[in-house]
């Protein structure tokens, strides 16, 4: 078989054009926050979330309901990452990160299932636009979640691809400051799918995205077809 070299120069164009927007959750110094908690994404572009410190999540709602699943809501079933214990990858110079697709323009909204970090503003969005509508703002999604009363971690991880660094084993979603459970979550103990399903929507209607595949992979593909 034989490739033009057109072809190779589109198909390495696709993997270069690829974005990755890294986004710390948590910190060293216990912060409870996304940074940045707002990332404008082209579809196709991948979040990586970096998680920092603290037992965290990613979780993803509407705006309409923060602090709680966008499947309990609707019919799309969401991202979760599953808690991510930091410590102990960073004890092996390391640290847990969840990442997923853009699958869509449409504003997405995540929040922290742990404890009240989503009462405290542990929230973000990604394409925000108040072009659309003045009032779904990330200042006005934070103050919706202020007054939530409760801080529900959706019930499997979903979405994405985990990589963690920890041994065989699950987490519990325990806050360090308060001591309060508030639900399970597994990790996953090495690079792959995170996900139950082999698909989730992380947009807030029909779209959705397959479970990440490694744009060096692609690479990887193409270096095989330049040997033949």
């Amino acid at each position: 078989m034989q490739f033009t070299t057109a072809a190779l120069l589109t198909l390495l164009g696709a993997v270069s054009a690829q974005k990755v927007h890294v986004v710390s959750v948590g910190s060293t110094n216990g912060t409870l926050a996304f940074s940045p908690d707002s990332v404008t994404a082209d579809v196709g572009d991948m979040l990586q979330f970096q998680f920092r410190g603290g037992n965290h999540s990613v979780a993803q709602s509407n705006f309409d309901n923060p602090c709680s699943p966008i499947a309990d809501h609707t019919n799309t079933t969401g991202i979760f990452s599953g808690y991510q214990p930091v410590a102990a990858s960073q004890a092996m110079g390391m640290i847990p990160t969840y990442t997923v697709m853009v699958a869509a323009k449409t504003p997405l909204w995540f929040y922290c299932s742990q404890a009240k970090h989503c009462q405290a503003g542990m929230v973000m969005v990604v394409n925000e636009n108040t072009a659309a509508n003045s009032s779904r703002s990330l200042a006005n999604f934070k103050a919706l979640a202020k007054v939530q009363t409760a801080n529900v971690a959706p019930s499997t991880a979903a979405g994405g691809s985990a990589s963690t660094n920890t041994t065989s084993g699950s987490t519990s979603g325990t806050d360090s400051s308060s001591g309060s459970t508030t639900s399970s979550g597994s990790d996953s103990t090495t690079s792959g799918s995170a996900a139950s399903a082999a698909s989730s929507a992380v947009a807030t209607g029909a779209a959705t995205t397959i479970g990440v595949s490694s744009s060096m992979g692609l690479l990887g593909v193409v270096a095989a077809m330049l040997m033949l």
